[in-house]
């Protein structure tokens, strides 16, 4: 058996549950997490085995709660670079961005649905759906082509084009709704049937594969970790994920107890609510009303996982942030020309968090900061 996976657990009551059946939202209407059998043998072994194995995602297979290693649907997702930021970062402060942009959907959405997708297959699902503000839709309806699962997604009416064709193109059923993925969802739910919801968080293996970032993280610094990570948030599947990466390879010995970046939850100021709840203090983050950004994968006006997005950035002393959206295009154009990169929206508005952070005095020199740019600009044309 290569997985380590020994079953789920509700992420609010601890309650356990088995992970040879479906599983979406616990009895208390919470993510389910998956739990693992790990120790420091267990870290001498991965890290061993970890020297001989291709760079994608599945090089933690033990990590990873997937059955069937050998029949798994794999694109090559994951394993992305980290690359220096010479010029346009602070002074004194080592700053690096992770290039999601690659991925074989072009955005980090590949390494969820990933596993989502293959969790499904292995567990009998019918057909996949979810509703999505782009990039989630393009990876479903990828993932499910080749592991020959039917497909349908729900996208804002406002959605670039070339999201709605490249869904269709993978032979995915397209449903377009006025205003936001509340709308969206409601859309889909509503055209009945057995296909599976995979929803941020609202099933427990999207955060499994995006937590993959966080173990590259840890590997490609040599084991150790950045003291910022910078996050374009929506749903924040990938918060959690990381966060729980981390405890995970400190079980495994792979990490010194205790010590953890810093998450920074970068959203717009037309669509905040995390950071609304972290400025207010609260543990949970109230739908915002009439969202307005064209950011589409930070326009979330509600996260089912807020709770733990919350969680995490108290248990590490991180920070919330709100960017205006008219900053994103000259941002985008010097990171272009100053650094020869291509950023996407998203990746945008980290960079204009991370200017922020500088302004503020937050960063202090010699600091190494990590910034998220989760998607490939082409998406959205």
């Amino acid at each position: 058996m290569t997985t380590w996976a020994r079953c789920l657990v509700c992420s609010r009551t601890g309650e356990e549950a088995p992970l040879d059946r479906p599983a979406f939202l616990s009895p208390a209407g919470a993510p389910w997490l998956v739990r693992y059998e790990l120790d420091a043998a267990r870290g001498r072994e991965l890290k061993a085995a970890l020297a001989t194995r291709p760079w994608t995602l599945w090089r933690y297979r033990e990590l990873l709660p997937l059955a069937d290693f050998e029949r798994r649907v794999d694109l090559g997702e994951g394993g992305t670079p980290l690359l220096p930021l010479r010029r346009i970062g602070p002074p004194g402060v080592e700053v690096w961005l992770k290039e999601e942009g690659g991925n074989p959907t072009g955005s980090f959405k590949a390494r969820g649905l990933s596993l989502a997708v293959n969790r499904a297959r292995e567990l009998g699902a019918e057909g996949v759906q979810l509703p999505s503000a782009g990039n989630a839709a393009i990876a479903l309806a990828t993932f499910a082509a080749a592991a020959g699962l039917p497909a349908r997604v729900a996208v804002p009416e406002d959605t670039p084009q070339t999201v709605v064709r490249r869904c269709r193109e993978m032979g995915a059923q397209v449903f377009t709704a006025p205003g936001t993925l509340v709308e969206a969802g409601k859309l889909l739910a509503a055209q009945g049937g057995d296909y599976w919801t995979l929803a941020t968080l609202k099933e427990p293996y999207r955060a499994e594969g995006k937590k993959t970032m966080g173990l590259e993280l840890a590997e490609q610094f040599g084991w150790e970790l950045p003291d910022w990570i910078l996050y374009p948030t929506g749903g924040g599947t990938g918060i959690v994920g990381m966060h729980k990466a981390f405890d995970e390879l400190e079980q495994l010995g792979l990490l010194p107890p205790g010590r953890r970046p810093r998450f920074v939850v970068v959203q717009m100021a037309g669509c905040a609510p995390l950071v609304r709840a972290f400025e207010r203090g609260l543990d949970q983050a109230p739908t915002w009303e009439d969202p307005q950004t064209e950011v589409w994968g930070l326009r979330v006006p509600q996260a089912v996982a807020d709770f733990l997005i919350l969680r995490a950035l108290a248990e590490t002393g991180g920070r919330a942030l709100a960017v205006a959206e008219e900053r994103l295009p000259a941002i985008a154009a010097e990171a272009a020309r100053r650094e020869g990169l291509r950023v996407g929206p998203e990746g945008a508005a980290a960079l204009a968090a991370l200017e922020d952070l500088a302004a503020r005095g937050e960063l202090r020199e010699g600091e190494r900061v990590v910034v998220f740019q989760t998607g490939n600009p082409d998406n959205y044309l």
